[in-house]
């Protein structure tokens, strides 16, 4: 099945429903969500996890000093996780037509801050102009248009020398990761990390519907080092995401 035949399109009540109802499951989370009320809602579809392992002293000059870098197995890792957005939306409102969908494409390492694991940005572009100028502003994050097309092989080109080039398919049925495992400790991460470590947003999702996957993947300066070897690689279908304004920590 070509990577594009998978992303259905719901109606956009089914993905404001979905998003939702994502807190009717909480006891996966490794602490309770926030009390105070999520901010906004988004459905992420056919979406590829590509890790590759890296030195934790290569890695550690490129994430701020404030955040702890994690390991799995005695290496800090990469992710190069390209995906389409859909759905996107403020609560209490409706996704909003040729505004709610576009293609993304981040490149991502493993942080905390005390007994909190998360996700550090290296870049997330996307092919929405007003979600970069948004995302830029309200979460501190570090967003940057790209021309992005699916073809159905996911294309993405930012400038004259950075670009990604990718296409993959599922293998096997989906699961679970479990806990302890190294696809719990890439996968399952709720929080996000910003402006150089001081500030943190959470959010929340089911546990992720993984399967193993096959892919081909061309990247041109995307990431912050090297990448060497085969990656690590995962899909999944779908999934249902709320979020919470970004959080100070200092």
């Amino acid at each position: 099945m070509r990577p594009g035949a998978r992303l259905d399109r719901d109606p956009p009540r089914s993905e404001v429903l979905a998003q939702a109802s994502s807190l009717e499951e909480t006891e996966h989370r490794p602490w309770p969500v926030r009390a105070e009320p999520w901010v906004m809602g988004q459905s992420w579809r056919d979406l590829l996890f590509a890790h590759w392992r890296v030195p934790v002293e290569t890695l550690r000059p490129h994430v701020p000093a404030r955040l702890v870098l994690e390991e799995f197995d005695g290496s800090a890792w990469i992710g190069v996780t390209p995906f389409t957005v859909s759905g996107l939306r403020l609560r209490g409102l409706p996704p909003l037509p040729f505004l709610s969908r576009f293609e993304e494409l981040n490149c991502r390492t493993y942080v905390r801050v005390g007994d909190r694991p998360g996700i550090w940005f290296f870049t997330l572009d996307a092919s929405s102009r007003l979600m970069v100028e948004a995302a830029r502003r309200t979460y501190r994050l570090p967003y940057r248009y790209a021309r992005m097309r699916r073809t159905p092989r996911f294309e993405s080109r930012r400038g004259r020398d950075v670009s990604v080039d990718a296409a993959w398919q599922p293998r096997g049925p989906a699961f679970a990761a479990e806990p302890g495992s190294l696809e719990y400790f890439l996968t399952e991460r709720y929080c996000l990390y910003a402006d150089e470590g001081r500030a943190r947003a959470d959010i929340h999702h089911r546990p992720w519907p993984l399967q193993a996957a096959e892919a081909e993947l061309d990247l041109r300066n995307f990431a912050p080092v090297p990448l060497e070897g085969e990656p690590l690689l995962h899909h999944a279908a779908r999934q249902d995401v709320v979020v919470w304004p970004l959080e100070r920590l200092e």
